[in-house]
């Protein structure tokens, strides 16, 4: 089946409970409201995820995991391998909030910024 032919309710019963609720979220009315308000601010909303390597099916982003976009590829890394580095440059482009002991707004997509080292150690034009 092609990406073109998955209907949202298809897509909607393989998704994991949270990404789920995610999903449905995004017709209520509060939820457009806060999306007309972050629009004013050039932001949206994003639902943090990632995917099975055997599968690909969705997953909900674990805590210490971000996406990042380098080199227009797409990864998902951990917070740690990420960290501040002298020669990458981490544009935040994806938050979310964290409750928990420690509630935090945590970024959860970074893109690897241009004309810096990609992880590989390939420079960026």
């Amino acid at each position: 089946m092609s990406v073109a032919n998955i209907t949202r309710s298809q897509v909607g019963a393989q998704l994991p409970p949270e990404l789920r609720m995610a999903q449905d979220a995004m017709n209520l009315p509060d939820v457009q409201d806060m999306l007309k308000k972050l629009s004013a601010y050039n932001l949206g909303i994003y639902m943090p995820h990632m995917h099975d390597d055997a599968s690909g099916a969705f997953q909900p982003l674990p805590a210490g995991m971000s996406q990042v976009e380098d080199g227009l590829q797409v990864s998902f890394r951990e917070d740690d391998e990420i960290a501040p580095q002298p020669d990458v440059s981490f544009l935040p482009v994806g938050w979310f909030w964290r409750d928990g002991a420690s509630a935090q707004m945590v970024c959860t997509a970074r893109c690897v910024m241009m004309g810096t080292q990609h992880t590989s150690g390939h420079t960026k034009s």
